[in-house]
């Protein structure tokens, strides 16, 4: 079973044991790239299928940083993936996310520009064509460094000083003003830094 290719599985109990015994354990990133074509291919299919029509095959990156698991770039016909989402969660994100994200481009293509992202044409190739619920966002557990923030003050005798990003802190010092919107004053860098 190790060999089938997902595309003649894509029904959700059929995939999850199509996972399970394939030999994840070896590596789980070395596999993702044609795991996750794959299920974008079996995604696809099942929607020609349902729809009777033919679907452009968009572009699939695996660049994608931060909490988002997928992002559907519909006007470029692109779906971009994250690995280290992928590699924590390998099951749930073949199953939910790949689909999620091909549901964005279907819905769009045959629904055009003025659709929701999450709307009712989403939600019913979410359902009807793959059987999955239709939620908006991941559950996945996101492991984060902590950041370091750069301490501002205003002259507000009672406030917190505000904790500005390092993005923020750098265009400061290359002159941007940052404002109190109750003081109106202009924040001060304090020479200090926390981690969140």
């Amino acid at each position: 079973m190790r060999n089938a290719p997902l595309s003649s599985i894509w029904s959700g109990a059929a995939l999850l044991t199509y996972i399970e015994t394939t030999e994840l354990h070896c590596n789980a990133y070395e596999t993702m790239p044609d795991l996750i074509k794959e299920r974008v291919e079996t995604c696809f299919k099942t929607a020609e299928n349902h729809f009777n029509c033919s679907l452009k095959r968009p572009e699939i990156s695996f660049k994608l940083r931060g909490q988002k698991a997928g992002v559907a770039h519909i006007c470029e016909n692109r779906l971009r993936f994250n690995p280290l989402l992928y590699q924590e969660n390998p099951e749930h994100f073949l199953l939910h996310t790949v689909a999620h994200e091909v549901a964005h481009l279907v819905a769009y293509r045959l629904y055009g520009k003025a659709i929701r992202a999450h709307g009712r044409e989403w939600q019913a190739v979410m359902e009807k064509v793959y059987g999955l619920p239709a939620n908006r966002c991941h559950t996945y557990t996101i492991k984060r460094k902590p950041t370091t923030h750069y301490l501002y003050s205003c002259q507000c005798s009672a406030r917190e000083p505000f904790a500005l990003s390092a993005q923020r802190h750098a265009r400061s010092k290359k002159g941007m003003h940052y404002i109190c919107k109750g003081c109106r004053a202009t924040l001060r860098y304090t020479d200090k830094t926390i981690q969140r």
